[in-house]
């Protein structure tokens, strides 16, 4: 190895470890939701392998707990897919946001950092962006985020499997699904306008709860979005950022 080769080396290893670190704070919270995922959708029924294969592919939590709310109802697959996909649809604009300091990368990093770019990873990455926008490494600091967040979900995701094995058959595990998106909630109304959207969301949900193949939860998502859009059309980015670090998890 060449003396030359030595520091670019380093660099690109201090630059992923460093954004590893960044999301130890934030991998606490995660994993006692990839926890609670595995016991439940082991505990509905489905297999260890395709429980463990979503956290693999789809690597979302929120839609993730939709899905197997939804498997677990029986629901079509394509109404599935739609609910998750629309769920999904804020790592667009995560994708946009960061695309400028990305641009010069080959397309194995694009889909790599997209595949691994989550709310976490984003506020975190688009954080260190801003702050050093020369910075030659970069897109190391927010691979070493991104990795340390999947690999975490996918080991707690594996521990709840366990869990859910572990536990009585005859423990009714619904009423933690619904305890799980109050968790997931709670933490996201932090204003005016985030309460209105989940209010107006709520109601819909409660109102077209006698949709046919679960479409409700479909409609509820699309209103909300709507909402949203509508009421704060101009949101600045460091707002967007923030409430993309709060989100989570995933």
């Amino acid at each position: 190895m060449s003396l030359s080769s030595e520091p670019i080396r380093s660099s690109r290893s201090s630059a992923f470890l460093r954004g590893a670190v960044a999301t130890l704070p934030l991998l606490v919270g995660a994993a006692p939701f990839g926890l609670v995922y595995g016991a439940l959708a082991t505990g509905v029924g489905l297999s260890p392998a395709l429980v463990q294969a979503m956290s693999a592919i789809v690597f979302a939590g929120s839609a993730q707990f939709v899905i197997v709310q939804m498997l677990e109802q029986s629901t079509p697959l394509l109404v599935i897919l739609l609910t998750a996909t629309i769920i999904n649809l804020r790592h667009v604009l995560y994708s946009a946001s960061i695309a400028p300091f990305i641009v010069h990368l080959g397309h194995r990093w694009k889909g790599g950092l997209a595949y691994l770019l989550t709310d976490e990873a984003y506020a975190i990455g688009v954080t260190h962006y801003q702050r050093q926008p020369e910075a030659l490494y970069r897109h190391w600091y927010l691979a070493g985020a991104g990795l340390a967040l999947w690999s975490t979900w996918q080991a707690s995701t594996a521990a709840g499997i366990v869990l859910g094995y572990a536990l009585p058959a005859d423990w009714s595990l619904d009423f933690a699904i619904v305890l799980t998106f109050i968790a997931l909630l709670v933490p996201a109304v932090r204003d005016r306008l985030s309460g209105e959207v989940a209010l107006v969301a709520g109601l819909t949900a409660v109102l077209v709860t006698a949709l046919p193949l679960n479409l409700g939860l479909l409609v509820a998502t699309l209103v909300g979005i709507v909402v949203g859009m509508s009421f704060d059309r101009k949101q600045p980015s460091a707002c967007f950022r923030d409430q993309a670090l709060e989100r989570g998890p995933l």
